[in-house]
């Protein structure tokens, strides 16, 4: 009950500081923090699915992309200057092509939902775990596990950047959308420099990690973690082991795409970098400093990881060698504490709980 309490004790401290911050904070760095918190929301996703199911993806930048390409579509097609058509469509037309999403450029009909800008949404999740279902169940049914896991989320994800970087007249191409226009919900306009945008990041990342903490504090989080040490004996007890990693991927990728949509929100853009390897991986040592078996932990260390990046960034001589200082870090993670800062914190009050010796309570 002790550490029951202190747990929870953790996670009202965390979300309190969170909910805290805009009021002591300007407009540039509530967006900054905002777009941390984005990160925050992925390393949860990579908690649930590296650090309980065992499942290693080096993919997720896809599902991350998706979900911010797709209400980037609906809200390029807000603004009154992309209408009918996107600027950028409108520079890759042929001559005599009707200025009409229907046929403007090849496949540009697919625009033609997104003028919705709940179906830019909900596609933004329901897409990502679309593809993780197909994906997922591909690989789990063939009992494919390990690195060939990670192998074969790398490759997807590399496809899909290259779909999006060599279909320029219907996805922007290198450049993505960048003309987007604020997010609008009933007559509300969200600011990405202001408070609105940052809470409703914040309590994004509220939901998802109650959800994430129901779904790993039942029996279903009780079998995931046999799962991630010994699937054969697990499935020798008579657990479906597919469809335990299937449903925890496809539930991992649904997060993903929410951090994608409110990433396009805040950052006011999507691009094919959101889908390449490098930040794919990045989102892997986020969890792995913070603790890949801890949901907090995983938002911890992504809060962390980006602001010394954001830092490192801004210095001349730190720049060029911060992703070989992230590398390192997250190796020296990897053999010296395995389960990150929170495996430290979890050290530190078991301790404080041992009861002391009558010798060490008389010194």
């Amino acid at each position: 009950m002790k550490e029951r309490t202190i747990t929870l004790a953790a996670y009202f401290l965390f979300f309190a500081v969170v909910f805290a911050l805009p009021f002591a904070l300007n407009s540039f760095w509530t967006n900054r923090i905002a777009v941390y918190l984005v990160y925050a929301i992925c390393a949860v996703g990579i908690s649930l699915s590296w650090g309980y199911a065992g499942i290693l993806s080096l993919g997720q930048g896809l599902f991350f992309g998706i979900g911010a390409y797709m209400i980037a579509m609906s809200l390029t097609l807000a603004l009154p200057d992309n209408n009918p058509v996107p600027q950028f469509m409108v520079l890759n037309m042929e001559p005599n092509a009707p200025r009409d999403l229907c046929c403007a450029t090849p496949g540009s009909f697919l625009w033609q939902p997104f003028k919705y800008l709940p179906i830019g949404v909900l596609a933004g999740i329901l897409v990502p775990c679309v593809i993780a279902a197909v994906l997922g169940y591909v690989m789990f049914k063939r009992r494919t596990s390990g690195v060939y896991v990670s192998i074969i989320t790398l490759a997807l994800a590399l496809i899909g950047q290259m779909l999006i970087i060599n279909n320029q007249p219907l996805t922007g191409g290198f450049n993505g959308l960048a003309d987007l226009a604020p997010l609008s919900v009933g007559g509300i306009e969200f600011d990405p420099y202001g408070k609105s945008v940052y809470y409703l990041v914040a309590a994004a990342l509220l939901v998802v990690v109650l959800l994430s903490r129901l779904i790993v504090s039942t029996r279903m989080g009780h079998v995931l973690k046999a799962v991630r040490e010994d699937d054969a004996r697990v499935r020798y007890l008579g657990y479906n082991v597919e469809n335990y990693k299937l449903f925890i991927y496809c539930f991992s990728a649904a997060i993903a795409g929410i951090a994608g949509l409110l990433f396009a929100v805040t950052s006011e853009f999507a691009s094919p970098s959101l889908m390449s390897t490098s930040f794919s991986i990045s989102m892997v040592i986020w969890a792995a400093l913070g603790g890949r078996s801890s949901l907090l932990g995983a938002c911890i260390g992504a809060l962390i990881v980006n602001f010394i990046g954001s830092v490192a960034s801004e210095n001349v001589m730190l720049q060029p060698v911060w992703p070989i200082v992230l590398g390192l870090m997250f190796v020296l993670v990897v053999l010296v504490m395995p389960e990150g800062i929170a495996g430290i914190a979890k050290g530190w009050i078991a301790k404080l709980r041992q009861p002391r010796s009558l010798k060490e309570v008389v010194q």
